[in-house]
């Protein structure tokens, strides 16, 4: 009768905790971030001390494990609507490399070492900390590395260019990602600053592509080619 139990739980915890994990979104089918990876393993604890103890009351585990959904969906809800927020749970990219030279305190701070970068480097098919021009740790321990050997993303000729424009774009040559300069109707007034940018300037650049007020913005975003990319939140 005991084993019967066990077996029955087993089942019925398989498939709560699958429906649960798909609840809170594909992000956590993916690479997990710090606090994603916390909730899977507590969720994952608590289904086995339901399976292991079968004279315990089913309700015992399943309340938990829903507050802990719960907790996670608004935190996450939460997040999507604050940058700052977002930045403290998921973390920032580090650069730990940039024009073959090695940021020693930045990796002194995220207690990341030669050998684990040397095994990253190789992964990537380079074997000197030379050939790098950028290499970046993101926010998942994930490394990105452009070798110096390939033109970067945001190379651009200057030719084409005015010269205002190269002076500000310049600065985010070396970023991997876009930079955002609006976030749910947010202006992101460091990022402009990265730019010497002015939100003038930027309802300017919106005004162009028909849109009146930041508000009606959800995300936009500018490329190392200093392209603007927009996107409504009516989109």
């Amino acid at each position: 009768m005991e084993l019967a139990t066990i077996l029955l739980r087993t089942a019925f915890m398989y498939v709560f905790v699958f429906f649960m994990l798909r609840l809170m979104g594909k992000r956590e089918i993916g690479k997990l971030s710090v606090f994603d990876m916390v909730i899977s393993i507590m969720i994952a604890e608590i289904a086995v001390i339901s399976i292991e103890s079968p004279d315990r009351s089913i309700w015992a585990t399943v309340g938990p494990i829903v507050l802990l959904v719960i907790i996670q969906l608004l935190l996450a809800y939460i997040s999507l609507k604050s940058h700052r927020i977002r930045t403290w749970f998921d973390g920032k990219p580090s650069v730990l490399i940039r024009s073959g030279r090695l940021n020693v305190g930045e990796m002194k701070k995220q207690r990341y070492n030669l050998d684990d970068l040397m095994t990253q480097l190789r992964e990537n098919k380079l074997d000197s900390v030379a050939d790098v021009e950028l290499a970046v740790l993101e926010s998942d321990g994930k490394l990105s590395v452009l070798p110096k050997d390939k033109p970067a993303a945001g190379s651009f000729n200057a030719s084409e260019t005015r010269p205002s424009e190269e002076d500000a774009f310049s600065k985010i040559r070396f970023e991997l990602l876009p930079i955002t300069l609006i976030m749910d109707g947010k202006v992101m007034d460091e990022n402009l600053e990265k730019l010497d940018k002015t939100r003038f300037w930027l309802k300017k650049e919106l005004r162009a592509k028909g849109i009146r007020s930041f508000d009606e913005v959800f995300l936009c975003s500018i490329d190392h080619n200093g392209k603007l990319f927009v996107g409504r939140k009516s989109d």
